[in-house]
């Protein structure tokens, strides 16, 4: 059996060993969790959702910015077609169906699908980077109990922030990539501004997802008072869970492992219950959101034959 066939089975089965443990400890403690969920009423789950809408909408125009400054500027609502259909690739085990959806919907607007690849990889990658950045107070609360640790575990962002904002690195590890592959080089490269652009795009998209969990948080844990490091749990929980729950490409959109993580990190400041609770209903919540974005693109896609009709071999570029 080869290396990449062990390293394989191996993510296989840490992923799965991951999600029945998270599945386990849903179900044996269920009868405490559906107690906190019914603390959650219907104006909180509304502004939560509101929360998360913004969240996935701000995702969009960073990749968008992204594909603008590669050489494809998308009016919004075709850009918005082509990027929500393709992120239901997410709920797919791996890692690459919602770049390559997007590619091959992108190619009816006559945008190079290796650019349109180019610029999901890009986007995966820097929000991945910026979760983590966000999520460090996170991280601070699962590895030390002293809040003198705190501090500085926010100085590990700067040089996160600075390769961020390194474009020349960038633009060689796509040229590097593409050479890889055989690919054609791209027309246009990114430029500064667009690369700190995006990230701030990204750190925003944290910033919404962190609202819609405080909420959450906060309504769980009543009118009791609440734990002095609730609302850093919440507003950086998310960020972290879901960047490592990114690294499990196994997992479809990390499912389990981002439940699971959350439900850690949210467990140091209430009930493991109650964080449970949030972070079940967070899920919810985010699929839903995905899942009416992309009934949108769809409808959009639809009508506008970007889905159904394909154009003539010559006018598509080279292929992934």
């Amino acid at each position: 059996m080869t290396r990449k066939k062990i390293l394989t089975l191996l993510r296989v089965a840490i992923a799965l060993i991951t999600l029945a443990a998270v599945t386990y400890a849903v179900v044996h403690n269920w009868a405490d969790v559906s107690v906190h969920l019914d603390k959650i009423s219907w104006t909180t789950f509304l502004w939560s959702t509101l929360a998360a809408a913004v969240g996935t909408w701000l995702t969009m125009i960073g990749w968008k910015t992204l594909l603008r400054d590669l050489g494809s500027d998308l009016h919004l609502a075709p850009a918005s077609g082509v990027y929500f259909v393709g992120q239901l690739g997410k709920y797919l085990p791996g890692s690459l169906w919602s770049v390559l959806v997007q590619a091959d919907i992108a190619s009816h607007l006559k945008v190079p699908r290796r650019r349109t690849a180019v610029t999901g990889l890009l986007a995966l990658g820097l929000a991945l980077l910026t979760g983590l950045l966000v999520g460090l107070p996170a991280a601070s609360f699962l590895l030390t109990s002293t809040e003198s640790g705190f501090d500085w575990w926010l100085l590990l962002g700067i040089p996160i922030l600075v390769v961020l904002c390194v474009p020349k690195l960038l633009n060689a590890v796509i040229a590097k990539m593409l050479r890889t592959i055989k690919r054609e080089p791209l027309e246009h490269e990114l430029s500064a501004g667009a690369v700190l652009r995006a990230v701030v795009i990204f750190v925003l998209v944290w910033v919404a997802f962190g609202v819609h969990t405080l909420l959450l948080a906060r309504a769980v844990a009543g009118d009791a008072s609440p734990h002095p490091d609730l609302t850093t749990a919440a507003m950086t929980g998310y960020a972290l869970s879901v960047s490592l729950g990114m690294l499990t490409i196994v997992l479809p959109a990390g499912l389990g492992a981002r439940e699971g993580l959350l439900t850690l990190i949210l467990s140091t400041a209430m009930p493991t219950p109650a964080a449970a609770a949030v972070a079940i209903m967070s899920r919810f919540i985010v699929t839903i959101v995905d899942v009416v974005a992309a009934l949108g693109g769809w409808l959009y896609a639809r009508s506008h034959h970007l889905i159904s009709e394909r154009h003539a071999a010559a006018e598509s570029d080279v292929s992934v």
